[in-house]
């Protein structure tokens, strides 16, 4: 299904790579025109090139540069009409390692990056045209991952607040959130890099494989447009049906009973 956001100004953030980049790229090819958001001045760059967009620098969990990114956004391009809050970070270690500094930058970026994004644009929103918001979060926030404990606290914490906006923000903007499970993106490289920890991922996955960061997109598109118009306060889950009971559960029922 062709998606139409003709001429419609759409904000994405940690549009420089990974998931918030085909998003652009998604968006783009519907008609947006697209600012991209990123830390990275040059993952920024590239994309914004090459979905004739405009790129600017600027750090989530700062509110001082959200505000300003909207506003360069509404200068150059117009009033926002989509707004992505993908930007995010990761990392992995037993819960009682995590310093009180990584705690705060895991949080601070993941959740606190995501608030500051809706309080920049959403009163925009309701006091114009209205809109459309696609939070992302994280299979981790539906079910929590050893070894991420701030992570997983945070995208819980994102789904949360997706639910408070979208009540707060009717009836003339909708906010959603998609949950993407493994998926190939730069931060994803530790495990799909890696055979072994690979194959235990897409042997996990009912469907025997980990995703596309295109077909993530693919969802956040569908959100952000009037084809779900009849959709708000929702969380989707994008991981292949990893969240479902595990295989091995599957296999240890089915030799019990000899009839699943």
């Amino acid at each position: 299904m062709e998606l139409d956001f003709d001429r419609r100004v759409a904000l994405v953030t940690g549009g420089g790579s990974g998931i918030g980049a085909e998003v652009a790229r998604r968006l783009a090819r519907g008609g947006a025109r697209v600012a991209i958001l990123d830390r990275r001045p040059e993952g920024a760059a590239a994309v914004a090139e090459e979905v004739g967009g405009i790129a600017i620098t600027g750090d989530v969990a700062v509110t001082a540069e959200v505000e300003a990114a909207v506003a360069q956004t509404v200068e150059q391009l117009g009033e926002i009409d989509v707004l992505i809050p993908n930007a995010g970070i990761g990392t992995a270690k037993a819960l009682w390692d995590y310093t009180d500094k990584e705690w705060d930058l895991l949080v601070g970026v993941n959740l606190t990056g995501t608030f500051t994004c809706l309080r920049a644009v959403i009163p925009r929103m309701m006091a114009g045209a209205g809109g459309t918001v696609v939070n992302v979060a994280s299979l981790t926030g539906v079910r929590p991952t050893m070894g991420e404990g701030p992570y997983s606290a945070a995208k819980a914490g994102v789904i949360a607040l997706t639910m408070s906006a979208a009540m707060e923000a009717a009836p003339t903007v909708r906010v959603n959130c998609v949950a993407p499970g493994m998926v190939r993106t730069p931060l994803t490289r530790m495990v799909t890099d890696n055979p072994t920890w690979l194959a235990g991922a897409e042997a996990g996955t009912p469907l025997a494989r980990i995703g596309d960061a295109g077909e993530v997109a693919d969802v956040v598109a569908f959100l952000a447009s009037d084809a779900s118009s009849y959709i708000t306060g929702q969380t989707i889950v994008v991981d292949g049906g990893s969240v479902l009971p595990s295989l091995q559960s599957d296999a240890l029922l089915r030799a019990i009973s000899g009839t699943i």
